[in-house]
């Protein structure tokens, strides 16, 4: 299960969003709460909530983006919209969003069950409901309701990532990192941290043994490329800047239809030069080198009908998957929500992979900088 504070607004524009779900039969209102005398009136036109959501917010005039709007979601149906209104409550509750205004409501057009919340981030009192690590708190917040022991996920996912076939230390902490982790070195030991604190630590010597013991499948690796062979004269293999980092149409699709991740590598600001894949289905991991130069995957442009793909630098519907897998696969996370709607750009959690290269020296510069453990080679 996932949670999502979504895109700051100074208007309540995701009041009109999600009561416009409900118009086209595509959600369902399930809460109206604490709005007052307003929740005893019948035939309520959204702008009616909007306005006492603006009435509370105008209290306080130092805060600019009043809005608070949240995303909770669930894997496929593995909750029902009964689950999702308990759960959501709970977490506004604990998040010290009780007894402010707030809608509920729940979505079903896509393909995991969610429900969206839209509050005001200014009390009663005029005063800001605190987001002091909010965004590491929305997920602690959650793990408490759903009952989840952090420490033993944790211990979980690093088994499985140790599962996997790598060639560096770099590799090994992508893996870990594309699962939202943060890895330093200390005292020869990885310390391995998310929602803001260290959960386990693994001995190098470990990761060592790891990559020595590697074998490299050449018939996969050319399998793989057969695969990107035969897709990319359908979908535009070219990197494409995004809020996280890199992605690519191609890429996405892979990822959904075929479990490879893709890692684009280059810095802010400036076209990737070079990637790396994570193979879920076969448990491996290779330089884009190993597979496909970065030169020859961007040089043969995706054509239809013997006409290049328009290439823009916005997303494609579901670009957004190539960081958020949805089959099921031996390493799969929940996927989120309607990210092609302009007002559902989510925002990243613990993702520390964007600026990380594929060249050892500037690695470590970067590593240094973002204050993470230098690694060998990629």
């Amino acid at each position: 299960m996932i949670v999502k504070i979504l895109k700051k607004s100074a208007t309540f524009r995701a009041v009109r969003y999600n009561t416009g779900k409900v118009d086209k039969d595509r959600g369902e209102l399930l809460l109206v709460r604490n709005f007052g005398a307003l929740q005893g009136l019948e035939n309520l036109r959204p702008q009616d909530y909007v306005n006492y959501l603006e009435a509370v917010s105008a209290r306080s005039t130092r805060i600019k983006y009043p809005q608070f709007h949240v995303a909770i979601s669930t894997k496929g149906r593995a909750h029902s919209k009964e689950d999702l209104s308990d759960i959501a409550q709970k977490w506004m509750e604990d998040m010290g969003y009780g007894n402010q205004p707030y809608l509920l409501i729940f979505h079903r057009d896509t393909a995991n069950n969610h429900v969206h919340l839209v509050s005001t981030r200014v009390g009663r009192d005029g005063k800001k409901i605190s987001d002091k690590y909010e965004k590491i708190r929305a997920y602690r917040v959650l793990n408490q309701i759903m009952g989840k022991d952090e420490r033993q996920a944790t211990s979980a996912d690093l088994k499985k990532a140790l599962d996997y076939s790598f060639s560096t230390r770099a590799q090994f902490m992508m893996i870990l990192e594309t699962r939202g982790y943060t890895l330093a070195l200390k005292d020869g030991a990885y310390a391995i941290s998310k929602y803001g604190k260290e959960l386990a630590s693994i001995d190098v010597a470990k990761v060592d043994e790891r990559i020595a013991a590697r074998e490299k499948d050449k018939g996969r690796v050319a399998q793989v490329r057969a695969i990107i062979e035969r897709y990319r004269s359908k979908y535009d293999p070219t990197p494409y800047a995004t809020d996280a980092g890199y992605s690519s149409t191609l890429f996405s699709f892979l990822y959904e239809k075929f479990g490879l991740q893709a890692v684009f590598h280059g810095k802010s600001g400036k076209p990737p030069y070079g990637y790396t894949l994570i193979d879920h289905a076969a448990k491996a991991v290779y330089k884009g080198g190993e597979v496909m130069p970065m030169g020859e995957f961007i040089a043969h442009r995706a054509t239809t009908g013997g006409r290049q793909q328009p290439h823009s630098s916005q997303p494609e519907p579901h670009a957004w998957s190539q960081t958020k897998p949805t089959l099921d696969r031996p390493w799969e996370t929940d996927s989120a929500i309607d990210t092609t709607d302009p007002d559902m750009a989510l925002v990243a959690l613990d993702i520390s992979i964007s600026d990380d290269i594929d060249d050892e020296a500037t690695l470590g510069r970067n590593r240094r900088r973002k204050k993470k453990a230098r690694t060998n080679t990629r």
